[in-house]
């Protein structure tokens, strides 16, 4: 298993999301957590909404009967949607940090996130309960999620803390980050810089971009996989998982870590057969051709 640097450990290049494991038995989540571990995979991705907490809970019941998993995982948790509003106040990221503890049965998480972008974040709150969260020890690191690059400095002007995450979602299928860098100085509404050159600024800040819904064709409209909408894409994707001798989701997989950043791929899959596959991924690397094959079979064009 590729790994890229994470405080002093080093983190797998594949995540596992935990959206949905709240409806998990003890033995399946059991499962779920070795299957990863006999994969290399010890990167663990949550937020204090899945399932309404559930999805922290049963995962903190896993580590309360075997506390010696803990120190073989990264555990990062995020934070900022509640009640149909974001709330990124000093107040609200104390409380919610204090509940996933408790939920996960931890002392400290190792990266919290800020999970959505809030309207009226004050950046000198988020910087006060940072520094008491890294004071107290119960978070070691911070970054966001779904952010653009103006809001991440906004954010980090009153930082004592770099931010050393951003989670976005990305897909063959569904890459607008990407979409406007290849189509500059164009009139294709591709080129709308939506993300302000966000990936761009990560790579520059040496921030680890994390990939979320990574077999999906849209914003929760389905996986690309096996759809007739995406027939040419399935069958290049077909072509080269005979290539390389592996499934065909691997392949997706493999097109997200091929990107020249620190990229972090972030499943959401609960089926330990399917977290296999991602983890081939990170045993291969797609040439320059096919990258640009897989990316035109999708439906996008080049300038």
């Amino acid at each position: 298993m590729k790994t890229i640097p994470f405080l002093d450990m080093q983190a797998s290049v594949i995540g596992i999301g935990c959206m949905r494991i709240a409806g998990m038995t003890a033995s399946e989540l059991d499962s779920l957590v070795k299957s990863a571990l006999d994969h290399g995979i010890n990167f663990f991705d949550h937020a204090d909404i899945y399932g309404g907490g559930k999805s922290e809970r049963v995962f903190g019941e896993l580590l309360k009967s075997e506390p010696s998993l803990r120190e073989n995982l990264l555990l990062q948790s995020k934070c900022s949607i509640h009640d149909g509003l974001y709330d990124c106040s000093k107040e609200y990221i104390l409380r919610s940090v204090d509940g996933i503890l408790e939920r996960l049965h931890t002392d400290h998480i190792d990266s919290l996130l800020l999970h959505r972008p809030d309207a009226l974040l004050e950046p000198e709150e988020i910087a006060l309960a940072f520094d008491e969260l890294q004071k107290n020890g119960k978070v070691l690191s911070f970054g966001v999620s779904n952010m653009n690059r103006y809001q991440i400095e906004l954010i980090s002007s009153a930082l004592n803390q770099k931010l050393m995450v951003n989670q976005l979602q990305m897909s063959i299928a569904h890459c607008p980050a990407i979409d406007a860098g290849i189509n500059v100085n164009t009139m294709k509404d591709e080129a709308v810089m939506r993300e302000g050159g966000t990936l761009e600024y990560c790579r520059m800040n040496n921030m680890i971009v994390q990939t979320w819904s990574p077999l999906q064709k849209g914003f929760f409209q389905g996986v690309f996989l096996n759809d007739p909408e995406y027939a040419e894409l399935n069958a290049v994707i077909k072509e080269l998982a005979e290539k390389y001798s592996c499934p065909e989701d691997t392949i997706a997989y493999a097109w997200l870590l091929r990107y020249p950043a620190k990229i972090q791929v972030i499943t959401g899959t609960t089926k330990p057969e399917r977290i296999a596959n991602a983890a081939r991924a990170a045993e291969f690397s797609l040439t320059r051709e096919e990258w640009y094959r897989l990316y035109k079979a999708s439906g996008k064009t080049l300038p």
